[in-house]
């Protein structure tokens, strides 16, 4: 697979200021209880899936497994961009998450 660059750490030291407020607001809303941090990393996938966003999925199936998201709950997750996106996200999306979460340990 490609390299992928981190784009946040990029952002971070471009701007660190306003990286700073984001990363506030993204602690703000991990801390909200009416998801689990499972189910959060979940709909951000299928989010960014839905979205084309394939650097986000990348960098967040580790957390969503870390999470306890199973691999098939992954894998759902992109499936059920389907009916609204068509196959492209799913195209795009699910060769990736599954490869990402095979080979993490």
């Amino acid at each position: 697979m490609k390299s992928i660059s981190n784009p946040i750490e990029i952002f971070q030291r471009e701007a660190p200021d306003v990286a700073n407020a984001f990363n506030a607001m993204i602690e703000s809303l991990r801390a909200t209880k009416g998801l689990d941090d499972k189910t959060k990393q979940l709909v951000y996938i299928g989010i960014k899936a839905a979205l084309g966003d394939t650097t986000a999925v990348y960098y967040h199936v580790p957390m969503a497994k870390k999470a306890g998201a199973s691999r098939d709950e992954v894998k759902d997750t992109i499936l059920m961009t389907l009916p609204v996106c068509g196959l492209k996200a799913v195209a795009e999306s699910l060769p990736l998450v599954l490869e990402v979460y095979d080979g993490m340990k």
